[in-house]
């Protein structure tokens, strides 16, 4: 088959994509990935085809109102007011990357499409080339069940018409927020003014739904159709692509006792320096050792004096690096969970918005971390004895290990592939 994958988003949101992509080649399909131009080349190293998406949403990310709006989101209602307040900006935005994304797709002309729900218009584009299409996505945030509540929502023992209530309201914003900018779409290629539902668990129109978590992490709902599945993660494994790390790392890690890794990826707040500061401080109380991961611009230590403790990097794979460490803390995006977890390390999560906070909670259910230190409460003291409790409780330390134990048997990227080749065939 030729896979048309449209994602939008971090390198979070790239990355599981990416993966997916390798796979389906693997299984013999032709791929092509349509995503922002910052990424094009790191999707061609990795032996995906590429196809144009502009950068309009990641340089919003980058303004004072795209970093003060993930400072702002940690659950629905923010996210909602956020997205009426920053409209004005996203309106043409949105236009354009439909538009741009409708282009990829009748180039390439693929017999399926796999997309990130940010990818707004896949589903309308896979009705007009009349080929079958799925959510290919990493939250339990469509696809109803009584077991449970949408992400974003408080887990209240209110009982399953509650939690299904929560997955309709999600239907509504969804349709609400997203209908304005596809209207006008569907209306120029000739096409009814709605198109598929993929929230409703019984209807016949539902698109189907892969979801790119473990079901160690969060088990499949017994309700759930048969157009809905649980893959396990798609990890994108990049130590064993000739990277080498740098011989300064390898002599911090030889070194006992081992260190905690810290960082925040591509996600930044309105001031990283501040932040950083505040780490400094907190692995300074806490007596420990660490790597900082500057990332992209999650974290920024220039001007900070680092004792001889701590050990400043950009990156490194973490597939190669967490499982050298004792412990992540991280902002809590999918990817970064899932690569702690897997490592079976002890997870500290302080998030910034979105799903952060969510798998936060995640974590802490499941035992593998302490509870969740969002950024808005974030201080040396408090990061401090989260570190400290966390490297002292054996009990954390042996469910993380557990947990990683289950994730490390699983093969994300091979069940999608199967679910795909069974159920979405032309």
């Amino acid at each position: 088959m030729k896979i048309l994958i449209l994602t939008v988003g971090t390198q979070g949101d790239v990355r599981p994509y990416v993966a997916l992509g390798k796979g389906l080649i693997e299984a013999g399909h032709e791929v092509t990935i349509c995503t922002c131009a910052k990424f094009e080349a790191f999707v061609k190293a990795h032996g995906v085809a590429y196809a144009w998406l502009n950068n309009d949403l990641l340089d919003l990310m980058n303004t004072e109102d795209g970093r003060l709006a993930m400072e702002n989101t940690d659950n629905i209602w923010q996210a909602i007011r956020t997205g009426i307040k920053l409209f004005p900006k996203i309106k043409p935005m949105m236009h354009r990357q439909i538009d741009e994304m409708w282009q990829a797709a009748e180039a390439f002309q693929p017999d399926l499409i796999l997309f990130h729900k940010k990818a707004l218009g896949a589903e309308d584009f896979a009705e007009k080339l009349k080929i079958p299409c799925a959510l290919a996505f990493y939250l339990p945030l469509y696809a109803a069940t009584s077991e449970f509540p949408a992400m974003g929502f408080p887990r209240w023992s209110l009982g399953g018409w509650y939690n299904r209530l929560t997955y309709r309201i999600i239907d509504w914003v969804t349709r609400l927020s997203t209908g304005k900018f596809i209207r006008p779409w569907r209306k120029a290629h000739g096409l009814p003014a709605r198109g598929k539902r993929y929230s409703r668990a019984n209807a016949q129109d539902t698109v189907p739904m892969l979801h790119a978590f473990s079901p160690s992490v969060i088990p499949e709902p017994s309700d759930w159709p048969d157009t809905a599945t649980v893959t396990g993660y798609w990890f994108l494994d990049e130590s064993h692509a000739g990277w080498v790390p740098p011989p300064e790392l390898i002599r911090f890690l030889s070194a006992e006792p081992p260190p905690i890794y810290v960082g925040f990826g591509s996600i930044f707040g309105r001031n990283p320096k501040r932040t950083a500061r505040t780490i400094v401080d907190a692995i300074k109380q806490a007596d420990v050792r660490a790597i900082i991961a500057t990332g992209w611009g999650g974290l920024d230590v220039s001007g900070i004096d680092l004792p001889d403790s701590i050990i400043e990097i950009e990156s490194a794979p973490h597939d190669w690096l967490f499982p050298r460490v004792a412990a992540v803390v991280h902002h809590g995006g999918c990817g970064t969970t899932a690569a702690g977890l897997r490592a079976g390390k002890p997870t500290i999560i302080c998030p910034f918005f979105g799903d952060q906070p969510f798998w936060g909670e995640i974590v802490y259910r499941l035992g593998a971390g302490p509870a969740p230190v969002p950024q808005k409460k974030l201080t040396a003291e408090k990061l401090a004895e989260a570190i400290r409790k966390t490297l002292e409780d054996g009990v954390i330390a042996e469910k993380a290990n557990a947990l990683g134990e289950k994730i490390r048997g699983e093969d994300g990227v091979g069940s999608a592939a199967r679910f795909i080749e069974a159920n979405l065939t032309r």
